[in-house]
């Protein structure tokens, strides 16, 4: 049974940085091949992909709102996957979710394991 645990979060001024850390485990499932990404949800919004990279030949995608201010980066030997945010602003504040997709997926639908989340709040 796969199991991601996110860890990282917490509360920042507008302009300040946080680095969500996301760890993967559980047998029968190949994370290193794996697509792994950045999910998050605001309240009273739809949940939203922020991030995701595969690890085949290193693709990055990101969502609009966040390119060049967040960074996704993995560690396959450790299956562990970040999100380095940097100039974060109050719209960011919302849930963040780890999640996994198969490394051939191509939409943010196709993630189907997700962790419990960790709460970033960024105050003006």
């Amino acid at each position: 049974q796969v199991q991601l645990v996110e860890s990282g979060g917490g509360s920042v001024q507008a302009g300040g940085s946080l680095r969500l850390s996301c760890s993967a485990s559980g047998y029968g499932y190949d994370y290193r091949t794996s697509c792994r990404g950045w999910f998050r949800q605001a309240p009273g919004k739809e949940r939203e992909g922020v991030a995701r990279s595969y690890s085949v030949d290193g693709t990055t995608y990101y969502h609009d709102s966040v390119k060049g201010r967040f960074t996704i980066s993995r560690d396959n030997v450790a299956n562990m996957v970040y999100l380095q945010m940097d100039s974060l602003k109050p719209e960011d504040t919302a849930m963040y979710y780890c999640a996994t997709a198969p490394g051939w997926s191509t939409r943010w639908s196709d993630f189907g394991y997700w962790g419990q989340g960790t709460q970033v709040t960024v105050s003006s």
